[in-house]
């Protein structure tokens, strides 16, 4: 994959901090941007803040849960750019905080379809177009929730664990067609879904919960959306041309006990 002008990205989750940032990163190499949100209006602010030329970008905002609109998202990209060379998989939500017995089946099954349903879907309509041409990278945001349990948070944490175990077989799917699959895995970024989490954590004194997170931390603070954009960025490039089906921590540091 050669990161240049002609470069064709979808980001879902484009309007939130993450998947704007990353945005950024590829509006800087003049890379064609697919710009996906369920929100419009972030969708419409991540394109006004990276000031795009109007043949270089498309806004499809999108419920990632939904089979038939994550096909209309690459469809509608194939029909304008022609191809896909780096799927950013980001799009994903935290869910309430609440305990096991105390979760909805509300909150279980719109974390899930979000989450899970997708991340799966992105690959089922995107894998054809790469595996085709035997070219692409595919990075999905998984999280460090991934790979540990987290109390309060259990439909998320499910959701996440299923991001890797899809990674790891549309990894092993896609490597003989030379496209790669990945996923990274933040611990908490200083954005809105920590706001939220910490509030949800400790309604009323969401900076206590805040103080609490950070000291479980060796590098005592938050990542902010700029370095796991870094490190997406790096996984979308050739710079990481080798590297298939891994789980690439960003956590500063939780995860070396």
């Amino acid at each position: 994959m050669n990161n240049n002008s002609k470069n064709v990205v979808i980001i879902t989750g484009a309007a939130g901090g993450i998947g704007r940032e990353v945005a950024k990163r590829y509006a800087v190499e003049g890379a064609k941007l697919t710009l996906v949100d369920l929100f419009e209006e972030g969708l419409i602010e991540t394109a006004k803040q990276l000031n795009l030329n109007e043949g270089d970008y498309l806004i499809v905002p999108t419920d990632v849960s939904k089979e038939e609109q994550v096909k209309n998202y690459v469809d509608q990209t194939i029909n304008k750019f022609g191809k896909i060379d780096v799927f950013i998989n980001n799009a994903g939500i935290e869910g309430k905080v609440q305990s096991i017995v105390e979760t909805t089946a509300e909150n279980l099954s719109k974390v899930l379809d979000v989450n899970v349903k997708g991340v799966y879907f992105g690959i089922k309509y995107v894998l054809p177009h790469m595996t085709e041409v035997k070219h692409g990278s595919i990075v999905n945001t998984a999280s460090i929730a991934a790979l540990e349990g987290s109390i309060g948070l259990t439909p998320y944490v499910a959701s996440k664990h299923a991001v890797l175990g899809i990674t790891r077989c549309a990894s092993l799917e896609a490597a003989p067609s030379n496209v790669r699959v990945n996923a990274v895995c933040p611990g908490p970024v200083d954005n809105r879904m920590m706001r939220s989490i910490e509030e949800g954590s400790v309604p009323g004194a969401a900076e206590v919960a805040k103080e609490g997170i950070m000291k479980s931390i060796p590098m005592g603070r938050y990542a902010t959306n700029e370095e796991v954009a870094d490190l997406i960025y790096f996984l979308g490039s050739d710079k990481s041309i080798y590297i298939t089906g891994v789980a690439c921590r960003i956590d500063g540091g939780m995860g070396i006990n």
